[in-house]
């Protein structure tokens, strides 16, 4: 993946979530066109790290949904090496709208941050918050991997992004960004995510589109659904 040039982005939006079924994702991509087009990276395979206490207490505090909640995860896009670069994320969601803090580093820098050797980027506000996350929460260490296969589209002219994230998966060993892109399934065969990205209210020909396909919106969280089938395979192996 090609340098980005600008390394610290801030966000801010809704974010609404969907699952589709085969037949749905096939509707809704084909009456999207003449609306939206996609990005000019395709589909793009993306890994990300969640990073979580050994009591997993971001994970649980978030699975209670409550109105304001918090993660932090270290993603690529396509396999890591040492030098590609890499982007740690600080995803906060309150009262429905998701703002994110997001920093360019490398593996190695991130390492260090998390070890307490140094910062993950220049400085500025979004590593004095990030370091301020990291040192709330003691013995952040890699949690869960979760992978998938992503085409986001954009609205020309516009400001609505949406994303179709296909064979969603996780993996709870080898966690590391350079290995590979292999988990375990979170959704049945043929599913997929359908997340909309908003800054204000989403357009009538959008909300048509839905209605018409019968897509529903859902609550849906592939850390917690990973999370949740990882504790029933160990329940299940101890019973």
């Amino acid at each position: 993946m090609a340098e980005v040039n600008n390394p610290i982005v801030v966000m801010k939006r809704y974010e609404l979530k969907y699952i589709l079924t085969a037949k749905q994702e096939e509707y809704f991509r084909k009456r999207l066109e003449g609306h939206m087009q996609v990005d000019k990276f395709g589909l793009t395979s993306i890994a990300s790290l969640y990073y979580d206490t050994p009591d997993y207490r971001l994970i649980n505090a978030s699975i209670e949904k409550p109105l304001f909640k918090e993660k932090i995860r270290l993603r690529s896009y396509g396999i890591a090496t040492d030098s590609s670069p890499v982007f740690l994320e600080l995803k906060r969601k309150a009262y429905g709208i998701v703002y994110k803090r997001r920093v360019q580093s490398t593996i190695p820098l991130v390492r260090k941050f998390f070890d307490r050797e140094g910062d993950v980027c220049a400085p500025g506000q979004i590593n004095r918050e990030i370091t301020w996350f990291r040192d709330k929460y003691e013995n952040l260490a890699p949690a869960c991997m979760i992978i998938y296969d992503r085409t986001a589209f954009f609205e020309p002219g516009g400001d609505l992004r949406l994303t179709i994230d296909n064979h969603p998966r996780y993996r709870t060993e080898d966690l590391d960004l350079r290995i590979s892109m292999d988990g375990i399934s979170l959704l049945p065969e043929g599913c997929s995510i359908l997340e909309i990205k908003v800054q204000e209210a989403m357009p009538l020909w959008l909300t048509e589109l839905l209605s018409a396909g019968q897509i529903y919106k859902a609550s849906f969280s592939k850390y917690g659904t990973a999370y949740k089938q990882q504790m029933l395979k160990s329940y299940r192996k101890d019973a």
